[in-house]
């Protein structure tokens, strides 16, 4: 990768390289290549001398935690075979083994942990009633390398408040148009003639229709480059991936429910997103005047949705943190599962506003739908986006 996305990773690498190391911890929301980016580093790190924890995955209790990292661990532990006494004594064994294990010759080892904030589900059990502080306390004080993820970047960042200088924040950025042009290289290779200027049209449509978000280009590369025989039409794509039960859809349902069983509020917050989802910006009085709650209280369930980083605020003026989170609830948070027609309409709907250049379409575009004897020049009309 290019751009902004290699100088971040060499970011990471300068941080871990530092002396002392720094620790990165890297945000970013949903689909926007954190555990990617983990992937990478630990393929390029020396063999035995690395290990990878999914702690959304595995932070079950701290005991069944600390038995899973043990077993996996490429290193040699000396406390392999004890028997924690208690889910106290089990999360310091666990950071004990962070602190002390090596690599091979004796050198820092790297751990890679992945929604390293999942460890707060620990803060039920007795004894644990501040387990980020000790977490940090810990990894800033051991000779060990690390680097750590979330999704949850108003959290971190309170986390992080009064944390060890060691910790550096990094935020992933969103893909240019040039990464998500070179992210979608093997899809134009479905192609038998893929110009130059197409490709950049599409890259540029792409990086528009998904906010730069790296997974959701992704999907809409992969999408189009089954989209053959014809021209490479990622709205037509997009309408494809956001049918009931199509691989966006599932992605954005994930990342909704996710966030919102991670909140407070659940019934009501999805009340105030289904607001939001039909306009915004809006203001807090505008939120609770169609809420039909009283402003203290929808302030409230504002800064819930704020916490796990659905919505933003900007001037006073609330809006969807992700566009196609937006699109999505409108087209599923509702009675009945939409149709391809609905879902084909509000996509050239939410393409056009985020292009505002977008040609009307000639018609809509969808798998199976439409004039299956349109010409392909007709077919790619669909879709067609100028941009100066």
């Amino acid at each position: 990768m290019t751009g902004p996305q290699a100088g971040f990773e060499r970011r990471v690498y300068a941080a871990l390289d530092a002396t002392p190391s720094r620790i990165p911890v890297i945000l970013g929301a949903c689909g926007t290549g954190r555990t990617h980016l983990l992937g990478r580093l630990a393929e390029r790190a020396p063999r035995g001398a690395v290990q990878h924890i999914d702690v959304e995955r595995c932070a079950t209790t701290p005991e069944r935690l600390l038995a899973a990292v043990a077993a996996a661990a490429p290193f040699p532990w000396h406390g392999r075979d004890r028997v924690p006494e208690s889910a106290r004594d089990a999360f310091d064994m666990l950071l004990a083994f962070l602190d002390s294990a090596r690599a091979p010759g004796g050198e820092p080892c790297l751990f890679l942990l992945d929604e390293a904030l999942d460890l707060r589900t620990f803060e039920s059990f007795p004894g644990l009633r501040h387990v980020m502080r000790d977490l940090l306390e810990a990894l800033s004080a051991s000779a060990n390398r690390f680097v750590l993820t979330s999704r949850y970047v108003a959290r971190t960042h309170r986390f992080l408040r009064d944390s060890p200088a060691r910790f550096e924040v990094m935020h992933l950025p969103l893909l240019p148009v040039a990464d998500v042009i070179e992210l979608l290289a093997p899809s134009f290779d479905h192609y038998e003639r893929t110009a130059t200027d197409d490709r950049d049209f599409t890259g540029r449509a792409v990086q528009a229709l998904t906010d730069g978000r790296a997974g959701y280009a992704r999907a809409l590369g992969d999408a189009m480059a089954r989209q053959r025989p014809g021209p490479a039409d990622p709205v037509a794509a997009l309408t494809q991936l956001l049918a009931p039960g199509a691989e966006l859809a599932a992605a954005c349902r994930f990342s909704y429910e996710l966030r919102l069983h991670r909140a407070r509020g659940y019934g009501a917050l999805k009340g105030i997103l289904d607001i939001l989802a039909d306009e915004e910006p809006l203001t807090l009085t505008e939120v609770s005047h169609r809420l039909r709650r009283t402003p203290g209280s929808t302030k409230d369930y504002l800064s819930w949705l704020e916490d796990v980083d659905l919505i933003t605020a900007r001037q006073k003026r609330y809006t969807f943190t992700d566009p196609l989170m937006r699109l999505w609830v409108r087209l599923h948070c509702r009675t009945t599962p939409p149709s391809m027609d609905e879902v084909a309409r509000d996509v050239q709907r939410y393409a056009a506003a985020r292009m505002p250049s977008l040609e009307p379409a000639a018609a809509l575009a969808y798998a199976g739908g439409g004039d299956e004897d349109a010409s392909a020049d007709e077919r790619k009309s669909w879709g067609i986006i100028e941009i100066d």
